[in-house]
């Protein structure tokens, strides 16, 4: 079981340690001086090298390479200690020198194994790895019962209902990419593969379509309940188009951004003093900012106005508001919670882990549970087709018993004098 867990956790742990160390790389690498170490200069004097080379230097994290020639892989000792952190020195990075003169861009540190000495620390990031893969699992099969629901009852398919579905199936396209995120190790990273970027591109678009069809209800609500607009006059390929249409522009001016700007890594992660990410994550704040600013003038309305309406259609608007206003701060608070720094003390940033993978990985249950499960136009929808299906099944027992009745001698002899009798 122990092996099991830990097959299952290594990938992830590395994923998250190299998360960590990406950052902490780049944070510190504004403050390296841009002179060579005396002491990385003193390891490549006495080294005979004809033909091209590459000059010694030192990388990101201040570790010394000696003049190469062109085309080899040096190996040097993993750092000692890095950022607080220990490691193991026994294991190797690697660093090219290409055969342009020029080293390759980011030195590979995928063996560098950090000491764990906090056992307690890593014990709550196997936990949260855990409930973070849980937490998608149990999502994405809350989504998918709720996507077969919405695309099976045909008698509740309006535009509010539609809305729903389109919300509920950006949530299954994002869920599944998360999985396929995973099969990016650290070389591929490294390697800045053609198809990781396709992948990430794809991640990417879908994390905005999420946000955008939560503005697509908030525009519905707010244009049923404050303009007092029928909605019979609004138009679903409006909405189509908000929701899958507006997010392809600004993925595609993301992903040209990375491709010119921020070439590596496969597109995942930040670099330090570049801000390629706030093309997408720009339009996302913006529309979470008018979607407040809408339930705030709904409720206002509905507090006001539809305090004294015991109305159906007034009923299904205040349980919808109530499902929104659940949904739209847990979906803001938890993309803000990329912008929080938890800090270096140990508790906040358990407490931070714990709470951003539960909220994070649960998020499309939520989804589920408030616009499909306690929805109940669908729920009447389930009964009545429930009972339809009780009342043909009961229907067809009793023909089938009636027709399993074997017909007595006697009727058949009396039908027969009956008949002879009338002729």
């Amino acid at each position: 079981m122990e092996r099991g867990l830990s097959s299952l956790l290594g990938p992830l742990r590395r994923l998250l340690l190299l998360v960590l160390l990406t950052q902490r790389l780049w944070t510190s690498a504004s403050s390296i001086s841009s002179q060579v170490d005396e002491d990385c200069e003193f390891l490549s004097d006495g080294i005979n090298i004809t033909g091209p080379v590459c000059n010694s230097t030192l990388d990101e994290i201040e570790t010394c390479w000696p003049s190469t020639p062109v085309g080899q892989v040096v190996s040097r000792p993993c750092p000692e200690f890095f950022n607080g952190v220990r490691y193991e020195i026994h294991r190797t990075v690697y660093r090219e020198c290409l055969e342009n003169g020029t080293w390759a861009l980011i030195s590979n540190y995928s063996e560098c194994k950090p000491i764990v000495e906090n056992k307690t620390e890593s014990f709550h990031y196997e936990v949260a790895l855990i409930i973070n893969y849980l937490g998608h699992c149990i999502s994405l099969a809350a989504l998918v019962i709720a996507f077969l629901l919405f695309m099976g009852l045909r008698s509740i398919r309006c535009l509010r209902n539609i809305i729903h579905w389109n919300l509920i199936s950006t949530f299954i396209l994002r869920n599944s990419m998360f999985y396929t995120l995973q099969l990016i190790d650290f070389r591929t990273q490294e390697a800045n593969e053609p198809w990781c970027r396709v992948v990430s591109t794809i991640y990417n678009y879908f994390h905005v379509t999420n946000f955008f069809w939560m503005f697509g209800e908030g525009c519905y609500l707010h244009t049923a309940i404050v303009m007092t607009y029928s909605t019979d006059k609004l138009r679903k390929w409006v909405f189509l188009c908000l929701g899958w249409g507006v997010p392809c522009p600004i993925t595609v001016a993301w992903a040209l951004g990375k491709l010119y700007y921020e070439n590596e890594k496969c597109w995942l992660g930040k670099t330090a003093g570049k801000h390629i990410d706030y093309i997408y994550q720009g339009p996302v704040i913006l529309v979470l900012l008018i979607n407040f600013a809408f339930l705030f003038n709904i409720v206002r309305i509905l507090m006001t106005k539809l305090r004294a309406s015991t109305t159906s259609e007034t009923i299904q608007y205040r349980k919808a508001v109530k499902a929104t206003l659940v949904l739209l701060p847990l979906l803001g608070i938890t993309y803000m919670l990329f912008f929080v720094n938890p800090g270096e003390d140990d508790t906040s940033l358990i407490v931070f882990i714990y709470f951003n993978s539960i909220l994070q990985s649960l998020q499309g249950f939520f989804v589920s549970v408030f616009y499909c499960f306690l929805n109940g136009e669908v729920r009447s929808a389930v009964r009545k087709r429930w009972h339809r299906w009780e009342d043909k099944h009961s229907l067809r027992a009793r023909v089938t018993r009636a027709m399993s009745i074997p017909t007595s001698p006697s009727r058949i002899s009396f039908h027969s004098v009956k008949q002879t009798t009338a002729v």
